[in-house]
């Protein structure tokens, strides 16, 4: 499968960082951009696709995803997203403030939407990423493996359909 960000495909595209565009547009126009982008990649077959964690908040969104792919859910707690980006300066909405406060906050908001929206939630650990990835495929695959022997639903049993 290729695998594709659609926040990296939305930079190439425009020119312009995520962060800028936050800037220029603020979110509600960054969330139009990110929506056209979405729509765009989730046309395409075989395709891995990473969104960013504010995709799901629109309605629209969630049924593209819902339709045309296998949605994983990467849960991971606050605590380790603010070990994860300790360093980070490219998130918008975590450049101001304080950013286990915001991090939280967005959990309790974000969270309930990811779990009823996932079709896979995978537990995110602190382990490295060759490890972390192989225990996704496994779960990929014995996911899929239940769903085609359950056929409800046929169209989203395998990895050549949408995105994932």
């Amino acid at each position: 499968m290729e695998f594709l960000d659609c926040d990296r495909n939305l930079e190439k595209q425009t020119g312009a960082s995520v962060n800028l565009i936050f800037d220029v547009e603020g979110e509600t126009g960054f969330r139009e951009r990110e929506s056209r982008m979405l729509k765009t990649l989730t046309s395409r077959q075989n395709l891995l696709l990473a969104t960013g964690g504010g995709t799901i908040l629109k309605k629209e969104n969630r049924r593209l995803l819902k339709k045309t792919g296998l949605v994983v859910y990467l849960k991971t707690p606050v605590s380790l997203q603010l070990h994860r980006l300790r360093l980070d300066r490219t998130r918008p909405l975590l450049q101001k403030g304080d950013r286990k406060q915001k991090l939280t906050r967005l959990a309790a908001a974000r969270n309930p939407i990811y779990e009823e929206l996932a079709d896979l939630v995978f537990a995110a650990r602190n382990r490295g990423p060759v490890i972390t990835a192989q225990q996704l495929v496994r779960d990929i695959l014995s996911f899929w493996e239940s769903a085609a022997s359950t056929a409800t639903e046929p169209d989203r049993n395998g990895p050549s359909h949408g995105s994932v």
